[in-house]
């Protein structure tokens, strides 16, 4: 038995969220006296460096069809390869391709699965894991009892850390069924930290009163090395990409630090947000409802904090 980690890559490098995968994974394997896998699928460089966040084995299928996500050539490899190392623990990303893998590769082998772990599992009544529910207001136990389990790790939930040395790759026969999927273009913003990786987020919302505002925001970003969000109702008129739009309809997302401008925290931006370890409100408002969920909270104007806190940052890192 073996515990077999996807790691997803993104531009032939592999991702954030397959680092905190792999090293998650090597946490199951030794509570289950068993080696953790991880697998690479299409163009990528640098695999054998998963070995440094606990992989014991790398398998990288380096065939050029599997650059493309398809999920139903995906779930047909990854079966092929759970069957090979007889793996009976399956950890992808909770992400929209792991989600996307998860229910099939659930439905291809019978077995239990749940979505956006946040723990190591608990052995002591059979196969027990944690996960966020209510939107990040409780968290539930799930006992899974089929032979193979599938886990999706939820994202900035382990803090990767190279506890291994990187390792030698190896290749594994397996048969790729054709796509029925053919991309014509591919379209990523590139050049930063994706949300749901993402370890610190500014976000902004209508107290901004336009996008030609947005400036000290991104300013503010750059100093951090944050990446930038906004509220639903910003990302519905246009102001900012629907990329960026977090809450309960967006994207959720747990970085380390979350600092809302202007955003007066209703509830459905809450749901994607309350999951974020300290949370920063800057509002004028002092009836604006995420001062409640807030660690700390500044009450003024955004136009006035923001900058002063921006040049706060720079001078701060000058003195370093």
């Amino acid at each position: 038995m073996a515990v077999l980690v996807y790691a997803e890559t993104q531009s032939n490098k592999i991702k954030k969220a397959a680092l905190e995968c792999v090293y998650y994974g090597k946490k199951v394997a030794e509570a289950e006296g068993t080696t953790c896998v991880a697998l690479v699928l299409g163009s990528a460089e640098n695999a054998g460096s998963l070995g440094e966040y606990g992989a014991d084995r790398v398998i990288h299928i380096s065939d050029a069809s599997l650059d493309n996500f398809d999920s139903m050539v995906h779930t047909s490899v990854i079966g092929q390869v759970v069957d090979a190392i007889s793996a009976n623990t399956i950890i992808v990303a909770h992400s929209s391709t792991g989600r996307s893998l998860l229910g099939r590769l659930s439905a291809k082998f019978s077995a239990g699965s749940v979505s956006g772990v946040i723990d190591i599992p608990d052995y002591t009544n059979g196969f027990s894991v944690k996960k966020s529910v209510f939107s990040g207001k409780a968290i539930a136990d799930f006992l899974v009892k089929t032979e193979k389990r599938l886990l999706s790790l939820s994202g900035n939930s382990f803090k990767p850390e190279k506890i291994g040395t990187t390792i030698d790759i190896e290749g594994l026969e397996v048969s790729i069924p054709s796509s029925s999927i053919k991309v014509l273009e591919v379209k990523r913003q590139e050049g930063i930290v994706p949300l749901p990786e993402a370890e610190l987020v500014v976000s902004a919302g209508r107290g901004m009163k336009g996008p030609e505002n947005w400036g000290i925001i991104e300013e503010l970003a750059i100093e951090l090395g944050a990446t930038t969000a906004c509220s639903r109702p910003v990302a519905d008129i246009g102001w900012r990409p629907h990329h960026e739009h977090v809450g309960q309809t967006g994207v959720a997302i747990k970085p380390n630090l979350y600092i809302a401008v202007g955003i007066s925290g209703a509830i459905q931006h809450l749901a994607g947000v309350n999951n974020s370890k300290v949370i920063v409100v800057i509002n004028k408002d002092s009836e604006a409802p995420f001062f409640k969920a807030a660690d700390y909270g500044i009450l003024g104007d955004l136009f006035e904090v923001v900058p002063r806190l921006t040049a706060a940052v720079k001078k701060f890192k000058a003195e370093l």
